[in-house]
C-alpha cells in the first residue's frame, strides 16, 4: 500500500510560513538568457524571457535544463512561480529531454491555481492529486521540491502540501515512467491560453 501522507491544511492563510534557507543552493538561470537550457523543438515560440523570468505562454512544448551533465538523483529544487488566473504548467524532476510530447520520463509537479483541471498546484500529477493548493494566480510563490532516496516532498512558500514515500516493487510504467531514478528538470508551457512565470530556480544536491 502506498505510504501518501498529503498535509493540506489550508483553511487558515493566517498560519505563519517559516521561511526555509537557500544556504547551498545554486542558482541555475541567469534571469536574461536561456543559457544551460535547452526548448523543445515542438513549439520554440511558447517561451521568452520578460523581468528575469521563464514565461510560458503558447502551444505545448517543455524547457529542459541540460546544464549540467551529472544527473540529479537526490536533491532539493526551489522555483518561484506566478500564474495568471486560468493558467496550467508545471515543474518535471528525473526527466530527460524530449523534441516533443509530454515528458515520458519522471514526475510532473503541478503548477495549477484556477484552471479547469482540478488537480492542483503541489500534486505529484496521476500519482498524488491534490484538490487544494495554499497558491494563488498574479503572486509570487516558491515550489520547493525535495527528493532524498524514496521520498518527495513538495512544499508551497515554506508549508508543507505533500509527502510521498514511493513503495518498494515500484515499477516503470509502459508509457510514462513515474519511478524515483534520476535525471534533469523541465518547465512546462501547457496551452495557448495559459500565462506562467519561472523564475530564481535554484537547486542543491543531496
Amino acid at each position: 500500500m502506498k505510504q501518501i501522507l498529503i498535509l493540506a491544511l489550508f483553511a487558515s492563510l493566517s498560519i505563519a510560513r517559516a521561511a526555509d534557507s537557500d544556504e547551498g543552493f545554486v542558482s541555475i538561470t541567469d534571469g536574461k538568457t536561456f543559457n544551460g537550457w535547452k526548448i523543445a523543438e515542438e513549439s520554440t515560440k511558447s517561451w521568452r524571457i520578460e523581468d528575469g523570468a521563464f514565461v510560458a505562454q503558447g502551444p505545448r512544448s517543455h524547457l529542459y535544463y541540460v546544464g549540467d551533465e551529472k544527473p540529479f538523483k537526490d536533491f532539493e529544487l526551489k522555483v518561484d512561480v506566478m500564474t495568471q488566473p486560468g493558467s496550467n504548467g508545471g515543474i518535471y524532476f528525473h526527466t530527460r529531454f524530449q523534441e516533443s510530447g509530454w515528458p515520458k520520463q519522471g514526475f510532473e509537479c503541478q503548477v495549477n491555481v484556477t484552471q479547469g483541471d482540478w488537480i492542483k498546484t503541489g500534486s505529484l500529477y496521476g500519482l498524488v492529486n491534490m484538490a487544494l493548493t495554499p497558491a494563488k494566480d498574479n503572486k509570487w510563490w516558491t515550489q520547493h521540491i525535495i527528493v532524498k532516496g524514496n521520498r518527495v516532498t513538495v512544499k508551497i512558500d515554506g508549508q508543507t502540501v505533500l509527502e510521498y514515500n514511493e513503495p518498494g516493487g515500484a515499477q516503470q510504467g509502459k508509457d510514462f515512467a513515474r519511478k524515483l531514478d534520476q535525471g534533469t528538470f523541465a518547465l512546462q508551457a501547457h496551452d495557448p491560453k495559459s500565462v506562467v512565470r519561472y523564475k530564481n530556480i535554484r537547486v542543491k544536491r543531496l
